[in-house]
């Protein structure tokens, strides 16, 4: 009995020892796993702390873009035709639309006044010339006589100036029967030059007066094979504008279409109120669909500068010591390097100075950033300022 005692008890002991040694292996696990959860959540929290940037890069292969302007299209060439008779109209022969060539008849003026002038003219000619034959044949006979002695020289001289102030009398009034000719060929209202009548103000029987102080113009006639448009440049713009620019252009009426023009002149002058030249360019129009007078949306294409670096908006810091760039080094600290801007040209900005083609550039820099300041870097593709510049809107 005394040995079994014994050998239970230290069975006993034995399961306790195993006991106490699997409670130790558990505190000594747990306290373990404890420690490890606090190092892991004390390296996130810290991770978590930085600020998270996405990085970019300078680019100098979108510094191509271009100006978006509004413009005015105008008939490249545009006649208001007047009446140089007074009378009534009598019969117009075309309306708006209708194509015309050089010399065509447009319309018919009666002149009643003037052909009374007019027949009044020729009765006074006819009328100075006899009195001219008249004066001929007796400065004649005067002349004849003279020689025999029998008058006077001084009367022969008489009759002499007097047939001469005959003849000029014929002159002014054959004068003015051409006059009236050339007046009476005005009643017929003729086309300039190949084009298009775009407007029409009389009807028939309208009364004209060409006394009047405005005169109305009864027809106007475009030539729309070619059209210019007209467009404001602002001025920091001009320079890089020159006469033979290339540029597309679309018109409301036509929205997927573009049509190519070409910078024809500029005023070579700035306008103060508005700051901006004016300046014209040349658009095809053989197809007859854009109008004259209508508004057209242009986009001046400007030559690329290779000589600057090319950034989004996003990228630059306005604070009070001006523009600047943060960038992030090989050790994820930050240096902010201040830059000088080239060219805004909205979503995209041309740095002249400041930063350097391998820069890593932070695409949108947090508040209070500053150099030094520690960051993480987000784990996505590089990203390029690349994009083509969208067109600057004037």
């Amino acid at each position: 009995m005394p040995d079994q005692k014994k050998k239970n008890w230290r069975g006993l002991r034995l399961a306790g020892v195993i006991i106490a040694i699997l409670a130790i292996v558990i505190v000594v696990h747990g306290v373990l796993t404890r420690a490890s959860e606090n190092s892991r959540l004390r390296d996130w929290t810290d991770a978590q702390a930085l600020p998270t940037v996405a990085i970019i890069s300078a680019s100098n292969n979108a510094n191509s873009s271009g100006l978006e302007v509004p413009g005015r299209l105008e008939a490249y060439a545009r006649a208001p035709i007047y009446a140089r008779v007074s009378g009534y109209v009598k019969d117009y022969k075309v309306d708006i639309g209708a194509q015309v060539k050089s010399g065509q008849l447009l319309a018919e003026i009666e002149t009643p006044d003037l052909d009374q002038q007019l027949s009044q003219g020729r009765a006074d000619l006819v009328t100075a010339q006899a009195n001219e034959k008249l004066a001929k044949l007796t400065s004649d006979r005067w002349q004849t006589i003279v020689k025999t002695g029998a008058v006077a020289k001084q009367d022969a001289d008489e009759k002499l100036g007097d047939y001469q102030a005959k003849q000029a009398m014929t002159a002014a009034a054959k004068a003015n029967v051409d006059r009236l000719l050339a007046m009476k060929g005005f009643t017929r209202i003729t086309s300039p030059f190949d084009g298009i009548v775009t407007a029409r103000n009389t009807d028939v029987g309208a009364l004209i007066n060409v006394g009047s102080s405005a005169g109305q113009e009864l027809f106007v006639v475009s030539d729309i094979h070619k059209l210019r448009i007209y467009v404001n440049v602002p001025q920091s713009y001009v320079p890089l504008v020159p006469p033979g620019t290339k540029a597309t252009m679309s018109v409301p009426e036509h929205p997927d279409k573009k049509y190519e023009a070409t910078v024809e002149s500029s005023s070579q002058a700035v306008t103060a109120t508005s700051g901006t030249t004016l300046m014209q360019l040349g658009v095809d129009n053989a197809s007859a669909e854009l109008l004259p007078g209508g508004y057209a949306t242009v986009r001046l294409s400007l030559p690329a500068n290779t000589g600057v670096l090319s950034i989004p908006a996003s990228a630059l810091i306005f604070d009070s010591k001006g523009l600047s760039v943060a960038t992030v080094g090989s050790d994820n600290r930050v240096t902010v390097k201040p830059v000088t801007i080239a060219r805004d040209l909205g979503k995209t900005i041309e740095i002249r100075g400041g930063l350097a083609a391998d820069d890593k550039i932070i695409e949108s820099p947090p508040d209070g950033i500053a150099t030094g300041t520690e960051v993480r870097v987000a784990a996505q593709p590089q990203k390029q300022a690349a994009k083509p510049a969208s067109p600057q809107k004037g």
